[in-house]
């Protein structure tokens, strides 16, 4: 896949939808509104490989059969909270609480992250209710950032961000969600996202012919 104008476009709509249930609490009329768009077969990226394809399966599935049953509705809003807002699952949603080893959260991520989007002229709208390094604004930050790639090196930072702040947490973040929530949607959501940009990095990788870095190499190149 060629990364032009158009795949730029279409990137920075997936990643903003992803933003979006990632963000609020879902009530019935976005689950069926998710239904009836055919999510995630809506998507941009298409799912390459075992991994992505798998979760865009178990996705598809949360999605076809979204719960309706207020008992239901109630275990979907307590896993919203356990996740985004009381962190009782113990999967903060922010970069500062898998990368500090106390997992503390409004760490230095937090402050990174400030200072790369006010380089920007960005800035998040009250840290003391989410902060700066929230999963949430890591992808807007992401969709307005495919929304001015055009040059080899807009896609290197974009690789850059990437490699050094969403993944070297999400997929940790990813599979403690899966492992500790009651419905299906919620555990899809956090899979789903990390597969996405996994193969978005993968993507880029192609498209600069450049080699992407692991996560042990990012680690080293920070002297962690």
């Amino acid at each position: 896949m060629r990364l032009d104008a158009e795949v730029a476009a279409a990137l920075a709509e997936d990643v903003a939808t992803l933003a979006l249930l990632h963000d609020a609490e879902l009530t019935p009329s976005v689950l069926a509104e998710l239904k009836q768009v055919g999510f995630p077969g809506n998507l941009g990226l298409s799912p390459v490989g075992e991994t992505s394809l798998t979760s865009f399966e178990m996705m598809r599935m949360a999605v076809s059969s979204p719960p309706t049953d207020a008992a239901a509705l109630d275990e979907l809003a307590a896993d919203f909270a356990a996740i985004y807002l009381t962190g009782s699952f113990g999967a903060s949603p922010c970069e500062s609480y898998w990368l500090s080893d106390d997992h503390l959260v409004c760490q230095d991520a937090m402050f990174d992250l400030r200072a790369l989007y006010a380089e920007q002229g960005l800035a998040v709208p009250d840290w003391r209710k989410r902060p700066d390094d929230h999963l949430v604004f890591q992808l807007q930050f992401l969709a307005r950032r495919f929304d001015a790639a055009v040059t080899p090196d807009d896609w290197r930072s974009i690789a850059g961000f990437l490699d050094y702040h969403l993944l070297r947490w999400l997929p940790d973040f990813a599979g403690r969600v899966a492992d500790r929530c009651n419905m299906m949607f919620y555990a899809a959501l956090a899979l789903l996202t990390d597969a996405w940009l996994q193969q978005l990095r993968d993507l880029i990788a192609d498209h600069l012919g450049e080699p992407r870095l692991s996560r042990e190499e990012v680690e080293a190149s920070l002297g962690s």
